[in-house]
């Protein structure tokens, strides 16, 4: 008994021992453990229950009551629910919600139970319940986070995607630039359903005008109203964008032929030449098209080739529409080798004055010089204006050719000068080009230019019909330098009397073609007679160029007119050669 005695004691200390560090670990822990008396619909919580539900209360039975009205009211129902449907299947229980502190502070509860019956047969549920709101609340943080990083990284992804369009449209038409359009052909060329791929490359006409007259807000309007009828004429499958200032481009797939193609072209030329309106105004413009097209879908030179056929289409007249051809492009090509050249010739001094003496329509005295550019080309030898003016002005090399002219020139007559000669004054040529230049004045006074030396002739065909106020701040200011304005080609074109009145030349010559018949049309006679009359009624005097015959000489002089020009009194010579005229008037 003694032996037993002692087993039990030691077995109940154990028990004990067992008991307090259960109550340690729980404490610890801060799990609350209660018993739910299926029966006595009552429960029981331990110390941990009471400290988890705030009740201030220590331990023992308390009415159910207690756990249903702490809960949330929002989880109150689904609580229940899943308590009874434990109790029903009798199994374990399993449940999370939360509860509300006397305070009003909102904690989230875990509750963990079985199902148990006692020894003498009562149902209950034995579980335990700890604080999950640290918990909780770090995982509604994480998907909160995460919602963030998930929002950002759409953000970014349509940020992307907004920049990648802007990247490769235009901001002001919506058409796709440039960028996509290389990549558009990239893709066809590798894209074996392809049969057959043109390009049309389109230039809106009159649109520099339409800007400077109505201001660019117009010209937007202008530009986007163009990208839409040029989207609306083509075929599904064609696609239009805007390469930059008034360009466009349009690819065109599978199309039958090259009367297809040029039926879709004049559709597009038909829907720009409407009008656009603008505020209160009516704004027109029309286009110029250049169209290469391929079988071969590698061919990579499409844009290149339109591009060729547009630049014919604008200098045939624009408002016009051309196919690319191999003759095409041996002609631009050769173009842009004679401007090459150009280029390097001007650097080389290659391009000098040939001179071409004016004379008294009365007296036959010497009375001006006119400097005439040629090129010393090193192959083909002294080449006239007509064989490299025209590539010059289309490559915008007609400015520095005046220049370079007008330079030679004055070296020229400072030649001159030192031999004794009274040099007459020497009329030189200025584009348009360069009298819109705001360097030019500047450039002008730094040459140091004798006033009454040198006169700058106007082509009448380019400023008779436009003398806007720059142009004529600009003539205005040339004249102030002693420098006098002659207007060239007079009768060429269709001058206005305003723009004569306006710009209030010193001398007009008559175009070469007036004075050709002179001899054998009354007509170009009273047409002579006529310009004369205007001219002496302004105040400005008048030379007659192209004087083939002496008696083309005798007639305008009979006319009115003050001076001649032309091979039948003097032909185009270098310096030198006149040079030596001069001087051999000087010893006789």
């Amino acid at each position: 008994m003694a032996l037993v005695s002692k087993n039990s004691i030691r077995s109940e200390r154990e028990f004990q021992d067992l008991l307090r560090r259960l109550e340690l670990a729980l404490d610890a822990s801060q799990i609350g453990v209660w018993q739910h008396d299926l029966q006595k619909e009552e429960i029981s919580w331990d110390v941990q229950m009471h400290r988890l539900y705030q009740t201030g209360l220590r331990s023992g039975p308390v009415p159910t009551s207690i756990w249903s009205s702490a809960i949330h009211p929002d989880d109150r129902e689904r609580a229940y629910a899943e308590f009874k449907d434990a109790v029903a299947r009798r199994g374990q229980y399993n449940s999370e919600f939360r509860i509300r502190w006397p305070d009003g502070e909102i904690r989230y509860i875990r509750s963990r139970a079985h199902f148990y019956v006692s020894e003498e047969g009562a149902p209950s549920f034995i579980g335990a319940e700890w604080d999950v709101t640290a918990d909780v609340l770090l995982n509604e943080e994480a998907a909160r986070q995460k919602a963030v990083a998930e929002a950002r990284a759409l953000a970014l992804e349509e940020s992307n995607a907004r920049i990648e369009h802007a990247a490769e449209h235009d901001y002001l038409t919506g058409l796709p630039n440039r960028r996509f359009f290389d990549k558009r052909i990239a893709q066809l060329a590798e894209d074996e359903s392809v049969s057959t791929l043109a390009v049309m490359h389109l230039d809106l006409d009159e649109f520099k005008q339409i800007n400077d007259a109505y201001g660019h807000a117009a010209g937007d309007a202008v530009l986007r109203a163009a990208a839409l009828r040029i989207t609306a004429a083509l075929p599904e499958t064609g696609m239009a964008a805007r390469i930059g200032g008034d360009e466009f481009v349009v690819v065109l797939v599978n199309f039958a032929s090259m009367d297809e193609l040029q039926q879709i072209a004049r559709h597009v030329q038909k829907r720009l030449r409407k009008k656009i309106r603008f505020g209160h105004e009516m704004l027109q413009s029309g286009v110029s098209i250049g169209i290469s097209w391929s079988a071969d879908r590698g061919d990579s030179n499409l844009l290149a080739e339109s591009d060729m056929a547009l630049y014919t289409a604008k200098a045939s007249g624009r408002d016009r529409i051309e196919f690319f051809t191999q003759r095409l492009k041996d002609e631009l090509m050769g173009k842009r080798r004679i401007a090459e050249e150009l280029k390097l010739a001007l650097v080389a001094g290659e391009i000098v004055p040939y001179y071409q003496l004016q004379f008294d329509a009365r007296t036959r005295e010497i009375v001006g010089v006119e400097a005439l550019a040629r090129w010393r080309h090193k192959q083909r030898g002294i080449l006239a204006p007509a064989d490299f003016l025209k590539v010059a002005d289309e490559h915008g090399l007609t400015a520095e050719i005046d220049a370079s002219i007008l330079r030679r020139v004055l070296i020229d007559r400072r030649e001159w000068l030192r031999h004794g000669v009274r040099v007459p004054r020497i009329s030189v040529n200025i584009s348009g080009q360069r009298l819109y230049d705001p360097l030019l004045i500047g450039d002008l006074q730094a040459l140091d230019i004798p006033d009454n030396a040198i006169v700058f002739e106007l082509i009448e065909t380019i400023f008779l019909d436009d003398c806007d106020d720059e142009l004529m701040q600009s003539v205005d200011r040339i004249k102030l330098m002693g420098i006098e304005i002659e207007i060239d080609d007079f009768g060429s074109g269709h001058a206005s009397l305003i723009g004569l009145v306006r710009l209030r030349p010193t001398r007009l010559k008559i175009d070469r073609q007036l004075v050709d018949a002179i001899d054998t049309s009354e007509e170009q006679r009273r047409v002579v007679k006529s310009i004369v009359e205007i001219a002496k009624a302004l105040g400005v005097k008048v030379i007659a160029e192209g004087v083939e015959t002496e008696q083309h000489a005798v007639t305008l002089a009979r006319l009115g007119c003050d001076a001649l020009q032309g091979f039948a009194l003097s032909r185009p010579a270098p310096a030198e050669e006149i040079d030596r005229k001069f001087s051999a008037l000087l010893a006789s």
